[in-house]
């Protein structure tokens, strides 16, 4: 997966809330096979072939299969294929009927228009997307994705200080420990990050018993290291990230290693016995939630992101990084002195 679908992936961290909300699957027959066929294809990766299955079952169910229509959505957005995302989202805001599936569907079509937006960068869909939101909240004024993700919109429109008063509205409805709300926080007090390439918020629970979030490591570099014990490419770039922890040991960079191991006692195990005294956290697996919010589909795989929070690089493999790091924690270094010469 290449860096501009990665960060397509990451613009918003909010997942569209129809995927919590029972679908409805098609009715014909004929519908029904072409269904189960793209559900296959999903289960083979082969997500393009699936797309045109979803796509053709909703054509056979005359377009008022929301199950079919949640799917186009879901892989249009991964596959760039806008018009076929917002052709699934418009049927579900045409079939809409209660507020709250109203409110869904107009939250869909803008988020749709929001992630075009961020791929095109054209004022045009983010406006969409704003009047998109609108509806949502005119339906469902309670709605905390669609109050985030209008603030999304019109920080992108440069509309500052009504984004700002969508994003303390979100602030409000989500609590404390909320890592989103804790990033939302920062687009308050700095609204150009709304607009910058945010790597997605999340918080974790390290080997070490630390609870880490994204953002209580702004004004430091981090590198996220993902990787299992069974990979044997991963074992072949040990050396290499125990040479970054120790050369850049005392400066502002946080390795985070994220393990995809199921096996927790084999995890432990092989820490202790290679030395990893670094920050370590086990996902569980590639659709672990720190795995999806990262989009991960192979390993190892490494990103960096520097003391904003915001997304600065991506590996597959093991790639040389060290320039780049350097770079990241001499401006990190640069950003800490103003504030160490107040203390």
């Amino acid at each position: 997966m290449g860096f501009s679908r990665l960060l397509l992936l990451f613009s918003l961290s909010v997942t569209p809330l129809l995927a919590q909300v029972p679908a409805e699957g098609p009715t014909s027959e004929k519908a029904q096979k072409s269904y189960k066929e793209a559900l296959e294809e999903v289960h083979k990766r082969r997500t393009d072939i699936a797309l045109d299955g979803f796509k053709k079952a909703d054509k056979q169910d005359e377009g008022r299969c929301i199950a079919c229509q949640r799917k186009m959505i879901e892989y249009g957005l991964q596959l760039q294929e806008w018009k076929t995302a917002q052709i699934a989202a418009e049927e579900m805001v045409a079939e809409a009927q209660s507020d709250k599936n109203i409110a869904l569907a107009h939250f869909e079509l803008g988020f749709v228009f929001l992630e075009e937006g961020l791929d095109k960068h054209k004022d045009e869909l983010f406006t969409r997307a704003h009047e998109e939101f609108t509806k949502a909240l005119a339906a469902a004024p309670n709605f905390p994705d669609a109050v985030f993700s209008d603030g999304k919109a019109l920080a992108h429109l440069k509309q500052d200080d009504a984004a700002k008063a969508q994003f303390e509205k979100y602030v409000k409805m989500r609590p404390d420990g909320d890592p989103q709300r804790q990033r939302v926080l920062r687009y308050i007090s700095e609204p150009g990050l709304a607009r910058a390439r945010m790597a997605p918020a999340f918080a974790v629970n390290t080997l070490d018993g630390q609870h880490i979030s994204l953002d209580d490591l702004t004004g430091k570099v981090v590198l996220i290291d993902f990787w299992a014990t069974w990979c044997g490419p991963c074992r072949e770039a040990l050396p290499h990230m125990q040479q970054i922890a120790k050369k850049f040991q005392g400066q502002p960079l946080v390795v985070l290693s994220v393990s995809l191991d199921s096996d927790e006692q084999k995890w432990k195990d092989f820490i202790t016995k290679n030395g990893m005294t670094w920050v370590q956290y086990r996902d569980g697996g590639f659709t672990g939630p720190v795995a999806n919010l990262f989009g991960v589909k192979a390993i190892p795989q490494t990103f960096t992101i520097d003391a904003d929070g915001v997304l600065q690089d991506q590996h597959i493999g093991d790639a040389s990084i060290e320039g780049k790091l350097k770079k990241l924690v001499a401006r990190a270094q640069e950003l800490q002195a103003p504030q160490k010469a107040l203390q």
